[in-house]
């Protein structure tokens, strides 16, 4: 993730990497592929914040998705 990012997404280049490993891995269903880079960023913000499930800010998608995950 960017350092001062607010949103904390990643680089097309971190990005490359975590791709695989989390798909691997992740429940079918819940979060439709092309939402996952978005919906990893969330997972990211929150545990970096230390807020509730729904401070998750608006542009990382709903929060429920990100919860769900």
């Amino acid at each position: 993730m960017e350092e001062g990012d607010r949103t904390g997404t990643f680089t097309d280049e971190t990005w490359a990497i975590w791709e695989p490993l989390i798909e691997a891995v992740r429940p079918r269903g819940k979060t439709p592929p092309h939402d996952l880079q978005r919906t990893i960023a969330a997972i990211f913000w929150r545990h970096e914040n230390g807020a509730k499930w729904r401070s998750i800010p608006a542009e990382l998608g709903p929060w429920w998705r990100a919860a769900q995950l």
